[in-house]
């Protein structure tokens, strides 16, 4: 492994502007993730129940297809069906023993969306079109060479690729992830039922201003009509104000569902809460990072996370340990106010051992002492040491990467 040092990093937050985004729970792309996550972690948890051990499995490429809806107030209905087509690689069978991968996937999928989307009736308005398949031949003997069961042999890279992270947050980056936090709670939906789970938040920053443009699904039956509507975003207005005011007391203006037309009755109105019924597809990828944001300000992967093996696929695991590695930096070694981390691996390699651990740090002095290196260099080893904490919390759903 070689690992490089660079003083002199400058955090999107030090420049005189910034862009952050996040897709909140039901927005298309963010329901994907979510589900090709929820499937690597049942069949995970099947694996280990059958065989002892976990078997190679990549269930990543998920597409949601959106449905047709006609929204209205005080109702609405879906005239065609939301449709996932599961796609990727899982084991189905080892030394003669089968696992119903199939059904296992189908139950994770109609789990989370029975959860987490609730006004989705899952006998009418999805349909569930699974499609995986055995991986190559080569994958799986890369595979089993390393790797299997949590606490047993190191794993080796099942992939050429790269993860990156970062710490600590901006004042933006706070902010567009507790408004749409925010507006997802539990807190909110009780008070506000109309508020749907499809919401997105851009956060610009300009100088010292901040703007929030908001995109805010809301369900027709909770609402008499536009006068409801109407109020239902303000207050969905006044709550982001809210939120965004915890974090920083700089200028901060907000506008929810900014492409509405009253007059011509354009307006974010949907039957389920999602625009998957008629407005939007999704695929898995395209939306958060591993740290719940999409920053373009910042060092990131293109890698799709959700529903990578936890086991040996570097795409996912180096993102979440640059994270931390990034995070221990700031909090462990003294005058280092922010930090970013990239790895790079190699197929084949073992993964506690990356081509290049890239280390990009600032100093309030700008100074590199050799006592602050040989810090990060000691964290770096530890936390690449590490890998079977990060499966066990991905196992338990305790670590998110959406």
């Amino acid at each position: 492994m070689d690992l490089i040092v660079q003083t002199g990093y400058s955090p999107p937050g030090d420049s005189p502007v910034e862009v952050v985004e996040r897709k909140g729970i039901g927005h298309p792309d963010t329901i994907c993730d979510a589900l090709a996550e929820e499937i690597s972690r049942a069949l995970c948890c099947a694996y280990l129940e059958t065989f002892g051990v976990i078997l190679h499995h990549n269930v990543d490429k998920i597409l949601l297809c959106g449905g047709a809806a006609q929204p209205a107030f005080g109702g609405g209905e879906v005239l065609e069906p939301i449709e996932f087509y599961l796609g990727g690689r899982a084991t189905e069978e080892l030394d003669g023993q089968r696992i119903p991968v199939i059904d296992i996937a189908v139950e994770a999928c109609r789990a989370w969306l029975r959860t987490h989307l609730p006004e989705l009736d899952l006998d009418r308005h999805v349909r569930i079109i699974p499609r995986f398949r055995p991986g190559s031949g080569a994958l799986r003997g890369l595979f089993s060479k390393g790797q299997h069961a949590l606490g047993e042999r190191v794993a080796l890279s099942n992939d050429s690729s790269c993860g990156a992270g970062f710490a600590p947050f901006t004042p933006l980056e706070q902010i567009v992830l507790e408004v749409e936090r925010t507006l997802n709670s539990a807190e909110t939906k009780r008070t506000h039922p109309a508020i749907g789970q499809d919401i997105k938040v851009l956060g610009v920053r300009n100088g010292l201003k901040i703007h929030l443009t908001i995109s805010c699904a809301m369900i027709g039956r909770y609402l008499a009509g536009v006068a409801g509507y109407i109020s239902t975003k303000t207050a969905a207005r006044e709550l982001a104000l809210t939120a965004a005011s915890r974090i920083a007391s700089t200028e901060i203006d907000a506008v929810v569902n900014a492409a509405d037309d009253i007059e011509r009755g354009d307006i974010f109105l949907t039957v389920t809460g999602t625009s998957a019924e008629s407005g939007d597809d999704g695929e898995v990828g395209r939306g958060n990072r591993v740290s719940g944001l999409i920053t373009p300000y910042r060092s990131m992967t293109m890698e799709a996370a959700a529903g990578k093996n936890p086991v040996s696929h570097v795409g996912k695991l180096y993102s979440l340990v640059a994270t931390v590695i990034s995070d221990r930096i700031v909090a462990s070694v003294a005058g280092v106010d922010s930090a970013s981390c990239l790895l790079a691996s190699q197929i084949g390699r073992p993964i506690d051992d990356p081509q290049i651990v890239d280390i990009r740090f600032k100093l309030p002095s700008g100074d590199r002492s050799p006592s602050s290196i040989e810090s990060i260099r000691q964290i770096v080893q530890q936390e690449l040491h590490q890998f079977e904490k990060y499966q066990a919390e991905l196992l338990a759903g305790r670590l998110l990467v959406y």
